[in-house]
């Protein structure tokens, strides 16, 4: 109950937000830049979608990062922001405002803001904030709602300083929406990988630590990034050069990491092998790319298609799960991580449950088209 009224909270600051740029930049020039900037964020949105493929995430809680980036953070980062500038620029009046502004003051108040939703999803989602990969995928969320109510402003401010001309808008365009639409995801990642990491291998404390430390690189490549447009010489060059070799690490990074969750997940059903609750034989089919393609191409021949995808996402919460089980075992003293051990022990026992009775209905429907098509008369 208190995810959905945060929900909802944060869906009516989001579409307060939205509706005072609109006002501020005209209802028209709002519709044509809200179009715009809703390609990138469907870029993101499906390749986000797409890593998160193995376990995914509850939609609300996806919905809850992106109203946390294209509202709540919007906001924040314009207020703090305000109060962050003249601090910096107090050291050194010589320097250049819009530098300091793009280079500094930007990743500092806007990586705060962002990440702060990422902390707070874990306090709100901690027995679904398991790993890396989450990490990303949420902090991913909230970067693309944060890109997206900002691409608006950008886009606006484009049109505006060509007078109402397309040249200016179609180059800003191309260059935030369609050459460097994972910037702010790529930022704001880095640090959501450090905060699963922690959520993987430990308790409140590490994540705490480790939002700290994720926070450093999301500021550095956030400034690198900016500072990209101040450097003297050819844009295409220093895109080539800097920005690509950035983007396909991270690439390779998220294959490495959603490799790493299979690994997981096959080392944590193979737990359960010796007690009966899983065959050796339904490990690999579940815990495998190539085994659950197989094994859906199989269900969908009796039509148990969905209940196939039901015995996955439930064997896969199982063995994150257990996962949780074994770390918090480690450190269980206290009340709070016994209060934890014990959810997690009512939460394994439960999808167990769920795992039979997935099990036993895909045996059944099998079991009864086998019996039809031998039996094609009593059809």
């Amino acid at each position: 109950m208190t995810n959905i009224i945060l929900l909802c909270l944060l869906g009516l600051v989001t579409a307060g937000t939205l509706a005072v740029f609109a006002y501020s930049i005209g209802a028209s020039v709002f519709l044509i830049c809200g179009t715009l900037a809703l390609v990138p964020l469907t870029i993101c949105v499906l390749t986000l979608m797409w890593i998160d493929r193995w376990e995914p995430e509850p939609k609300t809680a996806l919905a809850f990062g992106f109203c946390w980036g294209a509202g709540m953070a919007v906001i924040a980062a314009l207020v703090v922001g305000s109060w962050v500038q003249p601090l910096l620029m107090a050291g050194n009046v010589s320097a250049d405002p819009s530098m300091v502004g793009a280079v500094i003051q930007a990743p500092l108040v806007e990586e705060l803001c962002k990440g702060a939703g990422v902390l707070l999803l874990f306090f709100l989602r901690r027995r679904t904030f398991d790993g890396p990969i989450d990490g990303v995928v949420y902090a991913g969320i909230i970067a693309a709602g944060f890109a997206f109510t900002e691409n608006i402003l950008y886009f606006g401010q484009a049109l505006d300083q060509s007078n109402g001309a397309a040249g200016g808008l179609v180059g800003i365009f191309l260059m935030r929406g369609l050459m460097s639409p994972f910037a702010h995801v790529m930022f704001t990642g880095a640090l959501g990988a450090c905060v699963g990491y922690a959520a993987r291998h430990g308790g409140t404390a590490l994540v705490l630590g480790a939002w700290v430390v994720g926070l450093i690189p999301a500021m550095l490549l956030h400034g690198l990034w900016n500072g990209m447009t101040f450097v003297g010489g050819n844009f295409f060059i220093m895109y080539g050069a800097l920005q690509m070799p950035i983007f396909v690490l991270f690439l390779v990074g998220i294959i490495l990491l959603r490799r790493s969750e299979a690994r997981l997940t096959r080392r944590r059903l193979g737990d359960y092998v010796p007690s009966g609750w899983f065959s050796q034989q339904e490990v690999p089919m579940l815990a495998t790319g190539a085994g659950r393609r197989r094994a859906l191409s199989w269900a969908r021949t009796f039509g148990g298609g969905s209940t196939m995808k039901e015995f996955i996402r439930v064997a896969t919460r199982l063995a994150f799960t257990r996962n949780r089980l074994l770390v918090d075992a480690a450190g269980r003293p206290g009340s709070a991580g016994a209060r934890r051990f014990a959810e997690a022990q009512a939460q394994e026992l439960a999808l167990l449950h769920k795992s039979t009775a997935a099990r036993s209905e895909l045996l059944g429907r099998h079991a009864a088209a086998v019996w039809h098509s031998q039996h094609p008369l009593n059809n």
